[in-house]
């Protein structure tokens, strides 16, 4: 019986690859987060509000993607996490929908107590805010999109500023509409359509937080495909027992039993089923059992 691990060499987190994008980002947010709730309160603009409120979820998710980035790639030194601690960019991920969502509640419950009132809002430091945040968002933007892609910790930030930038061009929106009917009750509405948007987001990230922790096949990827590809390699006759999953951005795993004909170079095998998941399907990380016709072992197992 053989047994082997196909490792990625050089493999590091992809959040790790871009975590200076994130520390850009938060530097921006943190500084626009500051000017952005003070004038919120002097021109009691619900939108601008919420708005900040937004920034402040994205001032604490981005602390807390930073602090994962660090921690996902520290060695462990008590001997019990065997994957490290990759998943803690999953986990600041989750929390970024937590946040947002958080938002977006109190943005609708802040907006609902408005609409029967009426509130008077400074428009001019509405537009002059909203002003300023497009360009700080259009930054942030820039830097997180080449991580994106990569990383759903970075993924979760990058959603993050693009609702940003939504409610920026919302709070310039809102501004110009007080500015030129006199109805505050647009503020109002943008506030609301501000909030809509913050919980499509979040539920979209949330998707995809939930299917890593609950070990789902990872994007692009099928079971029958990798197992017709296993299937296909000299001498082996049956695949079981395979296994796919995301251990965090950009980290696929494996795990596979092969069933082989006797006198099969098991070496051979396993090299050629490490090439087949690693070119073919993105698995750097995969433990390989290789087993002979007249093993039985596995029909013991009860799940």
């Amino acid at each position: 019986m053989g047994h082997g691990h196909g490792h990625g060499h050089g493999l590091a987190s992809a959040t790790g690859r871009h975590r200076w994008r994130l520390a850009a980002a938060f530097g921006l947010t943190a500084a626009y987060f500051v000017i952005e709730l003070a004038y919120g309160l002097l021109s009691g603009s619900l939108a601008l509000l919420s708005d900040a409120g937004h920034m402040a979820a994205d001032v604490v998710t981005l602390a807390a993607a930073l602090a994962a980035s660090r921690i996902a790639t520290r060695p462990d030194m008590t001997g019990r996490r065997t994957y490290g601690s990759y998943r803690a960019e999953v986990f600041a991920s989750g929390l970024a929908v937590l946040m947002m969502l958080g938002v977006a509640v109190y943005i609708v419950t802040e907006a609902l107590g408005r609409i029967s009132g009426a509130t008077e809002v400074a428009t001019g430091p509405m537009l002059v805010v909203g002003a300023i945040g497009l360009v700080v968002n259009v930054v942030a933007l820039l830097l997180l999109r080449g991580g994106a892609s990569e990383s759903l910790n970075v993924k979760g930030a990058y959603l993050e500023v693009v609702a940003d930038t939504a409610g920026s061009i919302g709070v310039i929106a809102a501004g110009w509409l007080v500015a030129a009917t006199g109805q505050p009750v647009w503020d109002t509405l943008v506030a609301l359509a501000i909030g809509g948007f913050v919980v499509v987001r979040a539920l979209a990230l949330g998707r995809q937080v939930l299917a890593v922790l609950g070990q789902h096949v990872p994007p692009g990827m099928s079971i029958d495909s990798v197992t017709d590809d296993l299937a296909a390699i000299e001498g082996v006759i049956d695949v079981h027992d395979l296994h796919l999953w995301t251990l965090t951005s950009g980290m696929p795993v494996a795990t596979a039993h092969l069933v082989t004909f006797d006198h099969t170079n098991n070496h051979a095998v396993l090299d050629q089923a490490r090439d087949v998941l690693r070119r073919r399907h993105g698995v750097a990380h995969a433990t390989l059992q290789v087993e002979p016709t007249n093993h039985h072992g596995c029909d013991e197992l009860g799940w």
